[in-house]
């Protein structure tokens, strides 16, 4: 869930940014010539700008924010044999994958955690907490560093980049139209736009993208499915349902009735929760690897 949040974060930040923006150098005119009816044309361009520009911007910031947000440290060279070992493992799945050797790097927290990003699947990023070093085995870890290396090589990162950036072009687009309506039938504004438009736009941007998330939540579940099978592929399939099952363990729902990490691991969710869920639940996950073995 991690590298989720990390992203989507980055995301608005740099929405915000570029729609201030283009607002301030007057590209952001979207009404027609006539000054009252609205330019869809225009308005399209402006929307995908937007919403691809800021998130293509982000997939490029994804590894320096997620190095400075939780303070991961790159091992350049292994001071340890945990260390070590960290680097020869993700060295050897890098290259049964086909991609580039990521960098390795640990950052303090007591969540069994990992995750991996980066826009190029040859120069990536792969960090673990040190809940997860502390709280595994060697054979668990290994299937994990598979699970991350399989998001590199799937091309998951860029895969959500390009669909954050067509929910994030439509979410501009209606929500613009949503506050000219607005602004027009409501306020009965005339001519350019009154700050009903500004404040509907706003508002409806906030409750689409909402609804919109709902989207790329579910190609994220998929992908997890994906990179859990090619963990498997990497290391076994009883390495990778150890690994659930351990994780399993640390986050009982008894324990922490509302908690999500790395993996999904979470409480008992509502049919409507649900569609917001990162990752699907360890049960389900599990129960995929074990139907993968008939």
């Amino acid at each position: 869930m991690k590298r989720i949040l990390l992203f989507i974060a980055t995301n608005l930040a740099i929405l915000l940014v570029l729609s201030i923006t283009l607002r301030v150098l007057g590209i952001d005119r979207i009404l027609d010539a006539e000054g009252g009816g609205l330019n869809y044309n225009s308005l399209l361009v402006f929307a995908a700008v937007i919403g691809f520009g800021g998130s293509l911007i982000s997939l490029a910031m994804s590894k320096w924010s997620a190095k400075h947000m939780t303070g991961a440290i790159v091992i350049d060279i292994p001071s340890n044999a945990t260390e070590g070992w960290l680097v020869e493992t993700v060295r050897r799945q890098a290259k049964a994958s086909g991609i580039g050797m990521p960098e390795i790097a640990i950052y303090d927290s007591p969540d069994v955690n990992a995750f991996a990003t980066g826009m190029n699947r040859n120069e990536a990023l792969v960090a673990v907490s040190t809940g997860l070093l502390q709280k595994m085995q060697q054979d668990e870890i290994e299937a994990v560093l598979a699970h991350e290396v399989s998001h590199i090589a799937n091309g998951d990162m860029v895969t959500l980049a390009l669909i954050q950036g067509v929910v994030n072009t439509f979410v501009i687009f209606l929500s613009r139209i949503i506050g000219h309506a607005v602004d027009r039938i409501v306020f009965k504004t005339e001519e350019e736009h009154g700050p009903a438009y500004m404040i509907t736009s706003i508002i409806a941007e906030i409750m689409l993208g909402i609804l919109a998330s709902i989207i790329v939540m579910w190609f994220s579940r998929q992908r997890e499915f994906r990179a859990d099978a090619g963990s498997a592929k990497l290391v076994g399939r009883n390495k990778m349902i150890a690994a659930l099952e351990r994780l399993k363990q640390q986050y009982e729902p008894s324990h922490l009735p509302d908690k999500m990490a790395a993996f999904g691991i979470s409480g008992r969710k509502s049919q409507i929760g649900r569609l917001f869920m990162s990752h699907p639940p360890l049960e389900e996950r599990i129960a995929a690897l074990r139907e993968a073995t008939h």
